[in-house]
């Protein structure tokens, strides 16, 4: 989030933040969000037990409170429903840590770890109402190393998403839909 926010900043980009949401409210992003100068606004799910669509009732009724023209997923933890995801086809991206299509959902390192793979990376992708996968909008790969673990896996594929994410971005919201591939 940090990075996408930075990134909008840089002269010539053609999106602004307006808000940064979590379902979280003592999610650390939102302090960094407050420092720089940008809205926050949290909804905890957890007082809407399994009623889904109505915690995310909150969370679309504040996008269009704020004027929301695209919606970037980081480090947000839930699925989502159709019922949100339909509005924002086209409008939103996410990031996941594997090469999509392989290794959708949870631990994606430890699962590429134990198929042998030799290289990993990230991916981003518009959102849809299916998981992790939604058009390709961009991917950073990187090396498998012998004797690696999930988290030293981890550390690497962060520092590639903190690269790709805000290059995605910026294209996908100047229009420009071509994959950004990023060695």
């Amino acid at each position: 989030m940090v990075k996408l926010v930075q990134s909008m900043g840089e002269a010539g980009h053609p999106a602004r933040p307006v808000l940064v949401m979590s379902n979280d409210p003592e999610a650390g992003g939102l302090k960094r969000a407050a420092e720089m100068g940008v809205e926050t606004f949290a909804v905890d799910h957890r007082p809407f037990g399994k009623d889904r669509e109505a915690f995310e009732a909150k969370l679309l009724e504040k996008l269009e409170d704020v004027g929301a023209d695209l919606v970037c997923l980081a480090g947000f933890m839930r699925v989502l429903t159709p019922h949100f995801v339909r509005p924002w086809e086209g409008r939103m991206l996410n990031i996941h840590p594997s090469l999509l299509p392989k290794y959708r959902g949870l631990h994606t390192h430890a699962r590429a770890l134990e198929a042998g793979d030799s290289e990993a990376g990230c991916t981003v992708h518009e959102v849809t109402a299916e998981l992790d996968d939604g058009p390709i909008r961009g991917q950073a790969r990187v090396a498998i190393e012998p004797g690696e673990t999930p988290e030293s896996l981890a550390a690497k594929v962060l520092v590639q998403e903190h690269r790709l994410y805000p290059a995605v971005l910026r294209r996908f919201a100047g229009g420009e839909l071509a994959p950004v591939t990023l060695p």
